[in-house]
C-alpha cells in the first residue's frame, strides 16, 4: 500500500493534496469500507437469508438470488478498493452509485416500505423512513471525501482479479447453501399433535409460520383448497404457540401442530414466515420461502414433486 506521503507526492504541484486532506479521506474511506465489508459479507455468509431479505424488500421472487448474489459481492468489492490507496477512487464510485441507486429504490417504493426493517447491515437495525436517508447520505459524504481527496486509480487489471476473487467466494457460498438445503439432517421424528411422527417415511410438509402474521394465514387459506392426497402437513408455530389451533380454524387448513420449530427450524434454517419443507422420506426435496409461496409456482412444484394431487 501507499503511505500517505506517497499519496501526496503522486498528484502534481497544482493539485498536490495537504497531508489533512489526505488524511481524512484515508479515515473516511476506512470507516466507509468497514461498513461496506461488514454488509456484504454478513450476506454472503447465508444467501438464502439474504434472498428471503430481498424479497422484504420488493424485489420480484425471481431475481431475490440474483440480487442476494450481486449485491454483496459489489459491496465486499467496493469495500476491499476503498482500503487501497491506488483504488481507493475507484472503490468510492462503485460505493457511491450503490447508495444513490439504492436511495432512488427505497424513494419509490417509501410507501409500501415505510416502517420495513432495512436489514442493511449486521448488528443494526435501520427501519424505513426519514432517518434511513440520513443515514445513506451520510455514507454518501464519506464515498464522497474519499473519492476526491485520493490519487486517481489505476491497474484495472489486478482491480479485477480482486472482484474475481470475491466472485469465487459468492460462488461458493451459493454452493454451501445449496448443499445445505439438499442434505439438511432431518431429525426422525417429531412430536405431532402430541405424539411422535415419523419424518422418514413417505412426503411430509412442514409448514413453519406466525400465528398472528396475516401473509401467513393467507398461504395457510390457499393451501385448505388444495387436494394433498397421502402427504402429511406439519404445521409449526415459530411464536405464540397458545394461538396455533385458532389460526387452523381461521385457515381452515387441516394439518398436524408441531410444538418443534426451535429444534427443525436449527436443522432447516430461515429467517421469517411463512416457510415450508418439502420432505420426501426424510430427504429435503425442495424449500419455499415467504415470496415463493404467493403463487402457483408453489403448488406446480409440489405437483411434481407427488405432495400435491
Amino acid at each position: 500500500m501507499n503511505t500517505v506521503a506517497e499519496v501526496v507526492a503522486a498528484r502534481p504541484a497544482s493539485g498536490r493534496l495537504t497531508r489533512r486532506k489526505s488524511i481524512a479521506g484515508a479515515v473516511s474511506a476506512t470507516v466507509l469500507s468497514l461498513l461496506f465489508l461488514a454488509s456484504g459479507i454478513w450476506k454472503l455468509t447465508d444467501l438464502d437469508a439474504t434472498a428471503e431479505r430481498m424479497i422484504q424488500t420488493l424485489v420480484p421472487v425471481s431475481l431475490s438470488m440474483l440480487a442476494a448474489l450481486t449485491v454483496p459481492v459489489a459491496e465486499t468489492f467496493a469495500g476491499v478498493l476503498l482500503l487501497i490507496p491506488r483504488y481507493r477512487r475507484w472503490g468510492a464510485w462503485i460505493a457511491g452509485l450503490m447508495l444513490v441507486t439504492f436511495m432512488i429504490y427505497i424513494g419509490v417504493l417509501y410507501n409500501r416500505l415505510l416502517g420495513e426493517d432495512c436489514n442493511c447491515f449486521p448488528w443494526i437495525r435501520r427501519v424505513v423512513g426519514p432517518a434511513f436517508f440520513a443515514g445513506d447520505a451520510a455514507m454518501l459524504a464519506l464515498a464522497g471525501l474519499a473519492g476526491w481527496w485520493s490519487v486517481k486509480s489505476q491497474g484495472w487489471r489486478r482491480a479485477a482479479l480482486i472482484l474475481g476473487c470475491v466472485c469465487l467466494v459468492a460462488c461458493g457460498s451459493y454452493a454451501v447453501s445449496a448443499i445445505r438445503r439438499s442434505r439438511a439432517d432431518v431429525p426422525e421424528t417429531a412430536v405431532v399433535d402430541g405424539r411422535p411422527l415419523k419424518l422418514r417415511e413417505g412426503r411430509v410438509l412442514l409448514y413453519f409460520f406466525d400465528p398472528e402474521c396475516t401473509h401467513c394465514l393467507a398461504v395457510a387459506r390457499e393451501m385448505s383448497r388444495r387436494s394433498w392426497g397421502a402427504t402429511r402437513i406439519v404445521v409449526l408455530p415459530t411464536r405464540e404457540q397458545r394461538f396455533a389451533s385458532s389460526f387452523l380454524e381461521d385457515a381452515g387448513l387441516r394439518a398436524g401442530i408441531s410444538p418443534d420449530a426451535a429444534s427443525l427450524r436449527k436443522a432447516l434454517p430461515f429467517a421469517d414466515p411463512p416457510y415450508a419443507v418439502a420432505l420426501d422420506r426424510g430427504r429435503v426435496v425442495a424449500t419455499f420461502n415467504s415470496g415463493q409461496m404467493e403463487g402457483e409456482g408453489y403448488y406446480t412444484t409440489l405437483k411434481r414433486l407427488g405432495h400435491l394431487n
